[in-house]
């Protein structure tokens, strides 16, 4: 199969061998054909797995072959996305596959001014690519207007409902008009994703691009049992063992980034973080300095687990695992993308036992546990199985905890475990707004 059978015109065709592109994604050869033929679609894709070219090529191409020239302050299609990462990234990838097409794009979204950004919309923009919250702002503002929208994306629907979006979502469908073209992109699928879907979209074509709830077959996935103070010495450990050149690491808070950092820096290793107590600016440059190999190590909360887009990403880290299971495969997925080979390890705690399960259950896996010799935990991780579920066991006698470093010996090193007060079988907890982009 090649972008020519899909029936694309000569200027983005252009655009792609200038790319490199060299044949379509499996989402790329279904969703494209749909979508220039006017079809309401809902796709299951994982990050990685070419989707942004999979609605932006058809959008551009019906943008440009029809309706009318968009007025002022008007847009004629809208790309919603959940953090100004991703809707950076978005914007770009339209910049590139239409360089050689009479229309324009535009990235909208918090943390920086609002002022240039009514000043741009006044000229009338084709495509717009906007975090929710921003975007509301400017409606209510008068400086945008969706009279000539003739497009609809849900890029990275299921996470904007995560960051607590539903309030704003729904306020933009209510500002929308009803006789528009809706496309839905998910990497993960939950109730309120599909009854979002029944609602605003039409007789939608199902598109997936592999298992959901799963992460790419080239990444390689273990975990490495430990106490949660030593989580800082056992990273720098495996940095130095496994001579990572660059490694993208999640943290739970912002603080929690901030405090690695230090202690990298503090050993020579040339580190920065990206969350959401820091200006627009700042995690820009720390994004970029990465991409470069200025910066080695990169610190991020899950408000950059969407949206990073880095060739040849070889390793992440979950230095805490997410709270949310379905982040997990969006933070993973930062590695392995367009069929190269990855790494993802997470270093777990006793306390973190339902976050495990609720990983291994969503993704019907079992992680596989490697021990670390010298980093061997007082406070055993309990064992899940292939369903995620905890298998609990009393407290052994006869044996010191800790005091063996094979896979065999976890069973006789065991501590009994009480789950944290607090704790969820489920690990979904409300998350709130903090950190994610307006």
């Amino acid at each position: 199969m090649t972008f020519s059978a899909l029936g694309l015109i000569a200027p983005l065709l252009q655009s792609l061998e200038a790319l490199g592109y060299k044949a379509p994604t499996p989402v790329q050869t279904k969703a494209i054909p749909a979508i220039l033929n006017g079809r309401d679609l809902m796709a299951a894709a994982q990050t990685g797995t070419g989707k942004t070219a999979g609605f932006a090529l058809p959008l551009l191409q019906r943008l440009v072959t029809e309706g009318t020239p968009v007025t002022c302050t008007s847009i004629r299609a809208l790309v919603l996305a959940p953090t100004r990462e991703l809707a950076e990234q978005v914007h770009e990838s339209f910049r590139a596959y239409g360089q050689h097409l009479p229309l324009s794009t535009y990235a909208i979204y918090g943390g920086v001014s609002i002022n240039p950004q009514i000043v741009k919309l006044r000229e009338g923009i084709d495509v717009v690519v906007a975090t929710p919250g921003r975007l509301l702002d400017l409606y209510r503002q008068n400086a945008i207007q969706f009279n000539q929208l003739q497009i609809l994306v849900l890029d990275e629907a299921d996470r904007m409902l995560d960051l607590g979006f539903a309030q704003e979502l729904e306020a933009v469908f209510a500002a929308l008009p009803k006789q528009r073209q809706t496309l839905l992109f998910s990497a993960t699928f939950s109730d309120a994703i599909s009854k979002m879907a029944s609602a605003r979209l039409h007789n939608p074509v199902s598109v997936e691009a592999g298992p959901r709830n799963t992460a790419a077959q080239s990444i390689k996935q273990w975990m490495v049992p430990v106490d949660k103070k030593r989580k800082t010495e056992l990273f720098c450990h495996l940095l130095k063992k496994n001579r990572w050149n660059q490694a993208l690491v999640f943290v739970k808070t912002r603080q929690g980034a901030e405090q690695l950092v230090a202690a990298l820096q503090a050993n020579g290793v040339n580190a920065d973080s990206i969350h959401g107590d820091k200006p627009q600016a700042s995690r820009q440059r720390a994004l970029e300095c990465f991409k470069t190999g200025e910066v080695q190590i990169l610190v991020a909360t899950d408000v950059a687990a969407r949206g990073l887009d880095i060739d040849s990403l070889p390793q992440v880290v979950n230095f805490d695992l997410p709270m949310v299971a379905e982040d997990y495969i969006h933070r993973i997925g930062r590695t392995g993308r367009a069929g190269a080979s990855g790494e993802a390890v997470s270093l777990v705690c006793a306390d973190e036992v339902d976050l495990l399960s609720a990983i291994e259950t969503l993704t019907k896996k079992a992680l596989e546990r490697n021990e670390e010799e010298g980093f061997e935990p007082t406070h055993r991780v309990p064992l899940t199985n292939a369903s995620g579920q905890i298998i609990k066991k009393p407290k052994s006698t006869g044996s010191k905890a800790g005091s063996g470093n094979s896979k065999q010996g976890i069973l006789n090193n065991w501590i009994d475990y009480d789950s944290p007060a607090g704790g969820s079988k489920s690990g979904r907890r409300r998350k709130s707004k903090a950190g994610a982009s307006r």
